[in-house]
């Protein structure tokens, strides 16, 4: 696991412009079937915005609800 996270580390200094076009990408995406009915995968907004740098407001509390 340390290894997979090591090379994500890697990957997003090497590539700051990149990420920031999969985190772009994944907003529009992400919007675009929240407004389409039937259709799973509004939460690529809230990925796309984690690319960006945008930390979720409630990060901290939910990442303490799953580590219990």
């Amino acid at each position: 696991m340390e290894n997979w996270q090591a090379r994500l580390k890697k990957f997003s200094s090497a590539n700051p412009r990149l990420k920031k076009i999969i985190g772009v990408i994944l907003i529009i995406v992400g919007f675009l079937a929240l407004i389409t009915p039937f259709t799973p995968g509004s939460w690529l907004m809230f990925v796309g915005l984690e690319f960006l740098g945008v930390r979720l407001a409630a990060w901290e509390k939910i990442k303490a609800w799953f580590s219990k």
